[in-house]
């Protein structure tokens, strides 16, 4: 795979792994969110995520994700380009344990380790569409 081309689907795995990073903070201002609240509870709890900077930066960012994927599709194939986005399981992974202190045990070490071996043999194998 060509550098640029992977530089394109990096740039579209990261943005959406940012996109998650920043629904997650604003999901965290709005507490569990329960289908058994009701529909006035439920009905001011979308009007405050709709507003959340947080939601608002990781819905702008899937939009710019999607736009940069394109591109990506058109310079590799989605059989080599698809299976780069668990990329963003790595970063997510290790952001949300550094941002939010979410738990990295040794069995989930192992399940990015699987996933990083994996990423080099299909970025290895070619792809140019």
């Amino acid at each position: 795979m060509k550098a640029l081309d992977f530089l394109w689907i990096l740039g579209g795995v990261l943005l959406n792994a940012v996109a998650q990073l920043l629904l997650k903070a604003g999901a965290r201002t709005a507490g569990e969110i329960t289908l058994s609240a009701g529909a006035r509870a439920l009905s001011r709890t979308a009007l405050g995520l709709a507003q959340n900077p947080a939601i608002l930066g990781g819905l702008g960012c899937y939009v710019i994700s999607v736009v940069v994927w394109i591109v990506a599709l058109s310079r590799v194939q989605v059989s080599v380009a698809y299976p780069m986005l668990s990329i963003g399981y790595i970063v997510n992974a290790l952001l949300a344990w550094w941002l939010f202190g979410e738990n990295l045990n040794a069995q989930r070490w192992l399940g990015i380790a699987v996933i990083i071996v994996g990423v080099v043999l299909v970025a290895r194998s070619g792809g140019h569409t």
